[in-house]
């Protein structure tokens, strides 16, 4: 067996155990799934009649319930990886990453692990939210192409910020810290054009919304949902993803190593 097989073998392990561990609690999921979807209701009916006027054109609760839709995607993604933060530090302070260099297992196999968990834990809650929407009247004029390419922008984002929040829990020092560092993935979809147009934004907050990674992420999906051109903020989305990813894992690995090694 090769050296790249037995990786593999390693991390389809180190997966079945995270799937495990969701089979075995739920309710964490449900509460990560749970907190999107609150949102996409608190937004839409009781905010939403108010801040649907405010849109371009004028529009009610409908309209509004269609811009809304992409940024609760997106906080969706943020969601789901803010708990793979909390596993990874489960891991790094429980012991089990002792027992697990005393066997012949690949080392990155239990980081690939938690996010291949995360990737398909992140399907399922964008699945839950959208049939939520749907249910709320929600209808994109999107085609089955541009359908195609929204669940693969989506999965590009949920993998660059899962490899972010991997990060995140091994470089905490405990499961409390683990779960409060990765936050401002929540906040930081509030100061985009997630929920407001960013026309709209004073000065100094309309221009942190236009250079944060969340207002490209956010206008590519709706523009992709809504049918229309996407123009640079695709390429945006893929040059934020790149360097998330990139970078996010080059320093899960590094603190790996160094942590394993104590």
């Amino acid at each position: 067996m090769t050296a790249t097989t037995h990786a593999l073998s390693d991390s389809a392990t180190m997966l079945r155990r995270d799937l495990k561990h969701l089979i075995r609690y739920p309710s964490v999921t449900v509460m990560l799934i749970g907190m999107p979807v609150v949102f996409l209701l608190l937004f839409v009916y009781v905010l939403g009649g108010t801040l649907g006027h405010g849109l371009d054109g004028g529009g009610g609760r409908a309209d509004y319930l269609a811009y809304v839709v992409p940024g609760i995607l997106v906080i969706t993604v943020c969601a789901v990886a803010q708990g793979t933060a909390i596993s990874v530090a489960m891991d790094m302070t429980e012991g089990i990453i002792a027992r697990f260099r005393t066997m012949a297992i690949s080392r990155a196999a239990v980081l690939t692990g938690h996010v291949g968990g995360s990737m398909i834990q992140t399907a399922l809650g964008l699945l839950a939210v959208t049939l939520v929407a749907l249910v709320m009247g929600y209808r994109a004029p999107a085609s089955a192409v541009q359908w195609l390419a929204v669940a693969a922008v989506l999965a590009m984002i949920a993998f660059a910020l899962t490899w972010l929040t991997v990060a995140l829990g091994l470089a905490s020092s405990s499961v409390e810290a683990a779960s409060n560092t990765p936050m401002f993935l929540i906040l930081l979809p509030f100061l985009s054009s997630g929920f407001a147009p960013t026309d709209s934004m004073p000065p100094a907050v309309r221009w942190f919304a236009a250079h944060q990674p969340f207002t490209p992420f956010i206008d590519t999906v709706r523009g992709l949902l809504a049918g229309a051109p996407v123009g640079t903020s695709a390429l945006a989305t893929t040059i934020w993803c790149a360097a998330i990813a990139g970078g996010s894992y080059l320093w899960a690995r590094s603190s790996y190593e160094r942590r394993s090694l104590r």
